[in-house]
């Protein structure tokens, strides 16, 4: 397996994790802490602190997937041919280029308007 494989792999499941985060959090401040009652005076193990794990744990991923992205760009097997430029190279462009004039084919007749046959056997 390549390494731009492996980093494809984690590029996916670390933007799945994404998702189920931002998908859980509600955008009103409620979310997953007032599903437990979090936002009154009831704790059911410590689920007032969800909203902030849900935010730390976003950025984090977040931060994650693009770091994942930037790496995996340098991973990217480009092959072995060379993208280098052929008018940059100094062996091409240092050879004159030989001037050849193109060659004149004489034009068809086409004021004859004599149909032309060709003899049956």
């Amino acid at each position: 397996m390549s390494t731009f494989s492996i980093f494809l792999v984690l590029i996916v499941i670390v933007a799945f994790l994404l998702i189920v985060v931002i998908m859980v959090q509600n955008p009103k401040g409620g979310g997953l802490s007032s599903s437990f009652g979090g936002g009154g005076t009831q704790q059911l193990g410590g689920v007032k602190k969800t909203t902030d794990f849900l935010d730390k744990s976003t950025w984090t991923l977040a931060t994650i997937l693009l770091v994942l992205i930037l790496i995996s760009n340098v991973a990217i097997n480009r092959g072995v041919q060379s993208v280098d430029s052929k008018a940059l190279d100094t062996d091409t462009t240092a050879q004159p280029l030989e001037q050849t004039s193109p060659v004149q084919q004489p034009l068809p007749n086409t004021t004859n308007s004599e149909p032309t046959t060709t003899p049956s056997n």
